[in-house]
């Protein structure tokens, strides 16, 4: 009853925050904006949003492979698919990352070397939207006024500095530890974890992939979503959606509504109207994004769902 009344709250949140918005935005414009959009434009924007997502399955391939788990691309693919279908109805992307890492274990019987692999794969993507954000403002710190830019930057530092203390310090960690203690095997569980993350400290050239890989998925994302604002014959500088989209990626992520839903298009309001953009091209163009990448979910889905009666038949 928990988890039910828990999906219906957030449920609630994107649909309260998206009526907030529609009520303050011209429908009809909106409307007549996707009538005469540019399909040619739209079509290589969502190639690139694919592109970026084939990325991240490479990326995930050799991070797996960094704790000794060579499995065939196919058994990878298939649950990198369920981890991108689930998003969508997560509240955050990390409910999608708990699928495949359950799905991925089941065929490895190596549970913790899986939620290593997936944890990393996080964070190196994180890690990448904070150099990409924060070059970006290097680039047009004169463009932007708004504070909240700053802030929004400010706190995506402050995290990720947090995180790489936590994870690859171990004087640090050694203090968490002793708070992890208090939670009996939960704590030990994530002890471990820790341990197959710390490995990879001497695993130099996987991360370094690892990291190029998110880097161009960084630089994918926010120039798919400049296509978007061309198709809708919209125009502005292209800095602005490097510096945008990854605070905004990050704010769809708390998990606090499905999918970012709501989340995402205020957000993308708040910041795009701040340099000239229209409130409803914002909103369209978030709409957008998510629409292909809930049509690529879909497809990730329907991939899982052909493969899921072959992975469980048992060989005898």
């Amino acid at each position: 009853m928990k988890k039910i009344l828990s999906f219906l709250v957030r449920v609630g949140i994107s649909a309260g925050i998206l009526i907030f918005l529609f009520r303050r935005i011209d429908l009809e414009r909106i409307i007549g904006v996707l009538a005469g959009i540019n399909k040619p434009v739209l079509i290589l924007a969502s190639l690139l949003i694919l592109s970026a997502y084939i990325i991240g399955f490479f990326r995930w391939k050799i991070l797996l492979e960094g704790v000794d788990l060579n499995l065939s691309r196919s058994l990878i693919l298939r649950s990198f698919c369920i981890g991108f279908f689930s998003n969508l109805f997560f509240p955050s992307t990390i409910g999608g990352d708990l699928c495949r890492s359950a799905d991925l274990s089941l065929l490895s019987s190596k549970p913790r070397q899986v939620v290593a692999s997936v944890v990393l794969d996080r964070l190196s993507g994180y890690a990448a939207l904070a150099v990409v954000a924060f070059g970006a403002l290097l680039l047009g710190y004169r463009l932007v006024t708004e504070t909240a830019v700053f802030f929004a930057l400010g706190v995506i530092a402050v995290l990720l500095a947090g995180i790489l203390m936590i994870l690859f310090n171990n004087f640090i960690f050694s203090k968490v530890s002793k708070f992890l203690s208090l939670f009996g095997r939960a704590g030990e569980a994530l002890s471990s974890l820790h341990c197959e993350i710390y490995k990879f400290r001497e695993k130099k050239k996987i991360i370094s992939k690892s990291l190029l890989y998110s880097l161009i998925i960084q630089l994918t994302i926010p120039f798919s979503f400049y296509l978007l604002s061309l198709a809708l014959a919209t125009k502005i500088s292209l800095v602005y959606f490097f510096i945008f989209v990854p605070i905004i990626a990050t704010i769809s992520a708390l998990p606090v509504s499905i999918g970012g839903l709501g989340l995402r298009e205020a957000s993308s309001m708040f910041f795009f109207t701040t340099v000239g953009m229209s409130a409803e091209i914002a909103v369209t163009i978030s709409l957008l994004s998510f629409f292909i990448i809930f049509l690529l979910g879909i497809a990730g889905g329907v991939i899982y769902v052909f493969a899921f009666s072959s992975r469980r038949l048992q060989r005898d």
